[in-house]
């Protein structure tokens, strides 16, 4: 018999004793990687079917030769570990110059916490050093044993990478588990701390035998973006596919998110005065300076103006370094929009210069006024802003004010007219309620007053409860005032009177 045997594999170096890879990349200003974590399955000793079998032939000596073929039945392997493979970059996307203590770590949720933010402990990984014959195989590059945290080498090859990998045979891959990525910089450093938390979820629909779909969310903590396109929340899916046809191959989800230096950009506003009057005119200084290191366009400041000031369009000018810049202006209200189609280099200051009157609307408002600046950087087009910038004016009255004065005395009416005569006294320690909730109280001689009133109608209400001993007098000329309210009428400027007429109130004795 002559045959012609077809081996099969070694199935001990195929990739199915190779531990599983899933890599993300993210950004920060650090630019950090958010895992793409994946599920194996929902049932962890689920085994998945693998196509990796051996085919045989052969034909026999006999006068008539007879050829045979078969084939081996097919292999269940359980994959065991999957891996986050990441790195930090900076924010262009670019190698940091050095990563000398840098450190990544993936925690648990704290379980006091119901905000799902706050750190627990670390994630308890599976050590892949094959210590004490464990059977598992070495880790894989950098993290080749797994540490969590890890800490960042400065090496060629290992430069801003780091990796963990996640074992299912612990439920670290169960949908609902949720970790929160933490990457640390130096002290000292102008980076700042990121959280990500990422959590497993369910998958959609019916996950064949073969091919596992692995959801998850990531959502950043820190305010800053996760994606290319600025995105703080991702939500998307790894696909694993057929073990033989891709040779178990890390089947890789970059999803790429930015962490860079929290002050990019610094806003500062100032005026050419700390005091001012209706009739005045007031000039603001916006400064917009870039501290990052990639040039800034589409700048858009929003200035809110306090209440009586009136921009003059024709004053409003810009520059960058002594050149002229163009700057367009919308009004909505109070509230001013300067746009520049200029890119601010880096280093470079935008200067911003206009003029306001003081309308005699001021003297009702608080005179301060602020100011936020949008923008973003020319690379990546992410966006960053700073503000509020403010300024305070202290508003003096002036001889334009349209406030007026309200006076008005709590008095004994002897002859019930409501009108005070000089044996009339005042009465000591009386409260009037105004409308806007203004409590006033009267002094020795029964007399009150406020300043710095709205032209209008204004009322008064005397409180009978402060004067004990006394009751509202009665009236016999107008009816009107028989009561314990008065309306007056104050015009710009003016003086008003609103008095309150009393009168003791008599018990008769009681007989025994």
């Amino acid at each position: 018999m002559k045959a012609i045997e077809h081996k099969p594999p070694d199935i001990r170096n195929s990739g199915w004793f190779k531990i599983l890879k899933l890599t993300f990349l993210a950004v920060s200003i650090l630019q950090t990687s958010i895992p793409a974590i994946a599920q194996q399955s929902t049932q962890t000793n689920q085994k998945v079917p693998i196509n990796n079998t051996a085919t045989y032939s052969y034909t026999d000596d006999s006068p008539k030769p007879t050829r045979y073929q078969g084939f081996s039945s097919k292999l269940n392997v359980k994959p065991s570990l999957v891996d986050p493979l990441g790195r930090i970059l900076g924010c262009a996307g670019k190698l940091l110059p050095d990563y000398t203590g840098f450190s990544t770590a993936v925690y648990e949720l704290n379980p006091g916490d119901m905000t799902g933010t706050e750190l627990g402990n670390l994630v308890n990984l599976t050590r892949t050093d094959n210590i004490n014959g464990n059977n598992i195989p070495d880790g894989l590059f950098p993290n080749i044993e797994n540490i969590n945290p890890y800490f960042l080498d400065d090496k060629n090859e290992k430069r801003g990478v780091y990796n963990f990998l996640l074992d299912p045979n612990k439920g670290q891959l169960i949908p609902g588990k949720t970790y929160i990525l933490v990457v640390n910089p130096p002290a000292n450093s102008v980076f700042q701390q990121r959280r990500i938390q990422i959590k497993i979820l369910q998958p959609i629909g019916n996950v064949g035998a073969v091919n596992n779909v692995i959801r998850y969310i990531a959502t950043s903590l820190d305010g800053q973006p996760i994606s290319t396109t600025g995105e703080t929340t991702v939500e998307d899916s790894v696909i694993i596919n057929d073990a033989e046809k891709q040779e178990l191959k890390l089947f890789a989800f970059q999803l790429s998110t930015s962490m860079c230096q929290p002050n990019q950009m610094q806003i500062v506003k100032t005026g050419d005065r700390a005091t001012a009057e209706p009739g005045d005119t007031s000039i603001y200084r916006i400064s917009v300076r870039n501290i990052a290191d990639v040039g800034l366009d589409t700048l858009v400041i929003t200035d809110t103006l306090p209440l009586g000031f009136k921009l003059l369009p024709k004053s409003i000018r810009g520059e960058i370094d002594g050149q002229v810049v163009n700057i367009t202006t919308e009004k909505q209200g109070s509230t001013v929009v300067f746009r520049t189609d200029a890119t601010l280099p880096p280093g470079k200051v935008l200067n911003i210069a206009y003029a306001t009157q003081i309308t005699s609307d001021a003297i009702r408002g608080t005179g301060r006024n602020s100011a936020i600046v949008n923008g973003k950087r020319a690379d990546n087009r992410f966006a960053i802003k700073d503000g509020p910038a403010t300024h305070q004016l202290k508003i003096r009255e002036g001889i334009t004010s349209d406030c007026g004065t309200i006076i008005g005395r709590v008095f004994v009416d002897k002859n019930f007219d409501g009108e005070q005569q000089p044996n009339e006294p005042g009465v000591p320690n009386a409260v009037v309620y105004m409308e806007d909730g203004n409590r006033i109280t009267t002094d020795p001689n029964g007399l009150f007053s406020v300043a710095n009133v709205l032209p209008g109608n204004h009322t008064g209400v005397l409180d009978l409860t402060s004067l004990p001993g006394y009751t509202l007098a009665p009236n016999l000329y107008f009816k009107e005032r028989n009561s314990q309210s008065r309306l007056v009428r104050l015009e710009p400027g003016g003086l008003v009177r609103m008095n309150f007429a009393v009168t003791p109130t008599f018990q008769e004795e009681v007989q025994k």
